[in-house]
Formats: structure tokens, C-alpha cells, sequence
């Protein structure tokens, strides 16, 4: 019998896990833009292990390993970004990335007051930019990452959680 894909709030014990998924998910995305030096590439362990702690990280895990995780927090101006979604190669494209999505906008707008979600996503990111649409994102703006990146920023309202796969 196989094991099922649990969704639950990341611990501090998680941290190296996240550290290392998340350095295999976002080589392609380093690929993409010929930018090896994207921010989740070049983020301290000691970095992943404060956020954990600090704000609202969710961890995808198949037994005992963290196959995917996604992180949110909320500002002064009551907007929710989340960001460094990732899921394990193996298993993207079997809905764990909007059930992580959903995870966290649940607890971003019951526990910590979200009124909106917003997220940024490489503008080459066809596949990211597929799933936040589907999701209910929509298009805002445009910025640019601190590693240079042009990036596309989307939003949708607190409320319309994404839908579970």
C-alpha cells in the first residue's frame, strides 16, 4: 500500500529538509534565466531555519520527507506574500503545490489576518504562472528581483482559497 502526501506547518527539525528541496526544485528556474545566484539558491541554511520559526511555513511531506513547502507572511498593510513554493520533481503535477498554496492562505487569513495574498514568479515561469492563475491570481505589476529577475506579481483577495487538488 502506498503512502499519501500529508500537508502540516513546518518545524524547526524541517529546516535542513526545506534547505535541500528547495536548492533541487529551483535549479530549473536558475536554468531559465541563465541566473545561478536566484535568491532561493543562494539563501543560508541558517536563513531557511529563521523563517521557519518566524513565519508561516508549510512542509508537503511522503512519510518522513519533505517533498514540497511554501512560506507566508503578513505585512503591516495586511497583504500576505508567499513565496519559495516548491514540490520534489518527482511529484510535481499531482495538485501538492496547491495544496500547499491552500494551507497557507487558510492559516495566512484565519490566524494572522490576511486580506489579500500576493506572490511573485520569474516572468518565463509558464508553469508557475499556469497554477497561480488556476489558483484565482491574477496579474497586478511587475518588479524585479534583487538578483535581477524580472519578475510578475500577482494577487488575488483573502477568501478565494486555492482549490485542493
Amino acid at each position: 500500500m502506498g503512502m499519501s502526501v500529508t500537508i502540516s506547518a513546518a518545524t524547526e527539525q524541517d529546516a535542513e529538509q526545506i534547505f535541500r528541496l528547495q536548492y533541487l526544485c529551483f535549479q530549473p528556474e536558475a536554468a531559465l534565466y541563465g541566473n545561478y545566484r536566484i535568491d532561493p539558491l543562494v539563501q543560508t541554511l541558517d536563513s531557511v531555519r529563521e523563517e521557519v520559526t518566524r513565519d508561516c511555513v508549510f512542509v508537503a511531506r511522503l512519510g518522513e520527507e519533505v517533498v514540497g513547502s511554501v512560506r507566508g507572511s503578513v505585512s503591516e498593510d495586511g497583504a500576505a506574500g508567499i513565496g519559495k513554493l516548491c514540490v520534489h520533481p518527482r511529484l510535481q503535477g499531482h495538485g501538492i503545490g496547491a495544496r500547499l498554496l491552500r494551507a497557507a492562505e487558510s492559516a495566512l487569513a484565519d490566524q494572522h489576518g490576511a486580506t489579500r495574498f500576493r506572490l511573485h514568479t520569474g516572468h518565463r515561469s509558464e508553469g508557475n504562472l499556469r497554477l497561480y492563475r488556476k489558483v484565482g491570481y491574477e496579474t497586478v505589476g511587475t518588479s524585479q528581483g534583487s538578483d535581477g529577475v524580472p519578475m510578475i506579481v500577482l494577487e488575488k483577495p483573502a477568501g478565494t482559497y486555492a482549490a485542493t487538488a
